[in-house]
């Protein structure tokens, strides 16, 4: 698999994180939008038969077979306090680079906890009662671009080519 890989740039993380989700989005038939500066709480409009709602985007990471996001954000003015964004959001758009897949996930089935599970292989205790399971959230999977085959071969242009989900 070929990840982008920032190194620790959060900001390059998060952009592209942004960039991939409301791709699947417009590919899923919503309208998008997103706001003017970075003081909102949210990062995407959507409109989906005219009814608009928000979208914080956060990136996943895949952790004993569970794709993780936090739920909350952390700013220093506040004395490096949690702040949930219940009440801010409809949604979290979850872009998970181990598995390349672009989830939406409605704010109120995640927990009022900090963070956020969705189930993407079995558990090993093969619980099934209360699981999240990530396919059920999913908008689509995305491949990572790789470099352009045919005649303009070699001038930095890419290709994208999306895997349809089965």
């Amino acid at each position: 698999m070929n990840v982008v890989s920032f190194l620790r740039d959060t900001k390059g993380i998060g952009e592209l994180s942004e960039l991939i989700v409301a791709t699947a989005l417009a590919r899923a038939g919503y309208l998008i939008a997103a706001p003017i500066g970075e003081n909102a709480r949210y990062d995407l409009i959507i409109d989906k038969d005219e009814k608009l709602s928000r979208v914080r985007v956060k990136t996943g990471r895949l952790r004993n077979g569970a794709l993780l996001f936090n739920c909350y954000s952390v700013h220093s003015h506040r004395r490096g306090r949690l702040r949930t964004y219940r009440g801010s959001i409809e949604f979290f758009g979850v872009y998970c680079p181990d598995v390349e897949g672009a989830f939406l996930v409605p704010v109120d089935d995640v927990p009022r906890s900090c963070n956020g599970s969705l189930r993407w292989l079995p558990s090993r205790n093969g619980q099934h009662s209360k699981v999240r399971w990530a396919h059920k959230y999913l908008i689509s999977t995305v491949a990572v671009p790789g470099p352009f085959v045919g005649a303009e071969a070699g001038n930095g242009v890419t290709q994208c080519d999306a895997k349809v989900p089965s």
